[in-house]
């Protein structure tokens, strides 16, 4: 259960931080409002490469035999 709400937290924070990105393209915002919305981003970008570092480092753990590490690459299934 664990993993599934990690990704949700992932892709709602991608989406927040799409969501700041429009908002500061649209050139609307006050530059108070800007600053804000880009601290809100700083902080959603950081969360995200944390959450990828995570998944990363456990994909790395289940590919480890023998105490080796092994890759593989990674085959998009077909559609």
């Amino acid at each position: 259960m664990a993993t599934t709400d990690k990704a949700i937290d992932f892709e709602q924070s991608l989406e927040a931080l799409q969501s700041l990105v429009e908002r500061l393209e649209s050139g609307n915002l006050s530059l108070e409002e800007s600053l804000g919305a880009f601290e809100q981003g700083v902080a959603l970008t950081r969360e995200c490469q944390q959450a990828l570092t995570q998944a990363e480092q456990k994909v790395a753990l289940l590919l480890e035999q023998d105490g080796q590490l092994t890759t593989e690459p990674f085959q998009d299934p077909a559609p």
